[in-house]
This record gives structure tokens, C-alpha cells and sequence, in this order.
């Protein structure tokens, strides 16, 4: 599915649009797992270039399971100290690879994986939820314009679903 990414421009109005029909569908949901899969759902069919698209959920104090995701298969389960997930997962910062092969721990679930962002899910109550995960199969796809709008998005999960 890997397509060239917009402009930053056309990325922030297709981000724009993709956050109206997320936040019109998750309107009054409450469960969580219905609104990952309905967020990457929307955010895979929404940009070209996106390959895979998903959550790894927060198991414990340490641990991520693969939650709802579009694309091929991932993996299963991701430790907190391992690769860019277990990063974004221990600091709870968002950890954004315009060059997967420059992070230092990059975990490849899917080998043709150039670009990599993974934003925190956390509650007001600074409880992690998850973490959305986005691959690209194009260098440099993701970025600071991908990073601000998935931050934002995820804050806003974070304050929905909270008392999930």
C-alpha cells in the first residue's frame, strides 16, 4: 500500500478530515477496544502511506500485547525495553524514526519497515493505555507533521477512554 506522503500541508487537511470522521464515529464510545479498532481503521485508509497501523496494549507494568491494527500481521508481544514500542511505552514519549535503521533497538515485525512514529496513550490519571504504532515502507514518510497530529489524537483517547 506504500504511497509517497503528501505535502505537509495536504498532511495536516488530511489529518484535518481524518480526525472529523474519528471523532464523529467515536462520538459517546466508551469501549476501549472499539476505539482502537475504529482509530486504525480510519488512520490506515486514510494515508497511502501508512503500511501498518495499530495498538499494542499496556499488559502490566511492562509489557505490550498487539491490539487492534490494519496491515499484516505484527508482533504479538513487545517488552517495555525493547524497540521503539518499549521505548514510547517506558518514557511515555513519542518516538518518531523518519530512518528505522537508525534507531538503535528497532524491532522488525515486518522487514520492508523504512519509517516508524509511536505515540503514548495515557490517561489524565498518567496510566498508560497503549501505544498506536505507525509503520511506513517509505524513508522519511513519517514526521514532525505526523508526530503533532497522532499526539494530539492520542490525548484525546487518552481522556476518553480513560476509565478503561
Amino acid at each position: 500500500m506504500s504511497g509517497a506522503p503528501p505535502t505537509a500541508v495536504n498532511k495536516a487537511d488530511a489529518y484535518a478530515e481524518a480526525r472529523r470522521r474519528i471523532d464523529a464515529l467515536l462520538d459517546g464510545e466508551t469501549d476501549w477496544i472499539a476505539g482502537m479498532a475504529t482509530v486504525a481503521c480510519e488512520l490506515h485508509h486514510s494515508f497511502d502511506y501508512y503500511d501498518w497501523t495499530g495498538f499494542y496494549r499496556a499488559v502490566g507494568n511492562d509489557h505490550l500485547v498487539v491490539g487492534p491494527y490494519q496491515g499484516p500481521h505484527g508482533c504479538l508481544h513487545i517488552d517495555f525495553d525493547r524497540g521503539v514500542c518499549g521505548a514510547a511505552a517506558r518514557t511515555r514519549e513519542t518516538q518518531l524514526w523518519p530512518d528505522v535503521s537508525e534507531a538503535p533497538d528497532h524491532i522488525a515485525c515486518q522487514s520492508s519497515t523504512q519509517s516508524e512514529v509511536v505515540v503514548p496513550v495515557v490517561t489524565p490519571d498518567d496510566r498508560l493505555l497503549a501505544v498506536l504504532d505507525v509503520d511506513s515502507d517509505t524513508l522519511g514518510a513519517l514526521d514532525e507533521t505526523d508526530q503533532e497530529h497522532l499526539e494530539a489524537l492520542c490525548r484525546n483517547l487518552g481522556d476518553q477512554f480513560g476509565d478503561s
